[in-house]
């Protein structure tokens, strides 16, 4: 089994990885394989809410660049998704959000029921609502949500005030520890998932 770690930071080795790279040492202990997925630093195309993908026999999102067709063939064969934010102005990066906005609701079924965490790295404060925001995702998407033993997140400007949180980076393995059971508790229980009604569209304007 396998778990796709989501870089969403614009700095490739930054606090973020520092942070995923916690929870992948525990993964792994675990018997667990993982990638840590870097979103790149460069401009991301954003939904524009045009519903082609949604279409008869669309394939995806109308944008075909690398970074989507990259991160939904990951999602394919990943067994379950944790996604790294920094901080910025008390919420997730725009280019991070931009790129889940395109691939949750153009690519949903490759993300339906698969266990998700989310976690966030910040100077000082801000994490609470970085956490509402990108749990948002997992909970309309039927992702069960793994927790750990306190919230997702760990403090530091650098990698290395990062590491000297030694309460976040045990929450860290925490997290990853976490994942792994619930993974493997699934995996032992082998029940069907859920039956999924047709989607019934309520809108409050006639």
């Amino acid at each position: 089994m396998k778990v796709l770690l989501v870089n969403g930071s614009p700095h490739k080795e930054g606090c973020i990885f520092t942070s995923l790279s916690e929870v992948a040492s525990a993964l792994k202990k675990n018997g667990l394989d993982s990638e840590i997925f870097w979103i790149g630093n460069k401009p991301v195309q954003g939904c524009i809410g045009c519903w082609k993908c949604r279409e008869e026999n669309a394939d995806g999102c109308v944008f075909r660049d690398e970074l989507y067709t990259d991160f939904v063939e990951k999602m394919k064969s990943c067994d379950a998704l944790i996604v790294g934010a920094p901080v910025y102005y008390a919420g997730p990066p725009g280019s991070l959000c931009a790129i889940l906005d395109r691939v949750c609701f153009s690519a949903t079924k490759y993300f339906l029921y698969k266990p998700a965490a989310c976690v966030v790295n910040c100077r000082r404060g801000g994490a609470s609502s970085t956490f509402d925001r990108l749990n948002k995702y997992f909970t309309i998407l039927q992702m069960p949500v793994v927790s750990s033993q306190y919230w997702n997140s760990t403090h530091g400007f650098t990698p290395d005030e990062v590491r000297r949180d030694l309460e976040g980076m045990q929450t860290m393995r925490t997290l990853g520890n976490n994942m792994a059971y619930m993974l493997n508790s699934m995996k032992k229980a082998a029940l069907p998932l859920p039956e999924s009604e047709p989607w019934v569209a309520t809108n409050f304007i006639s």
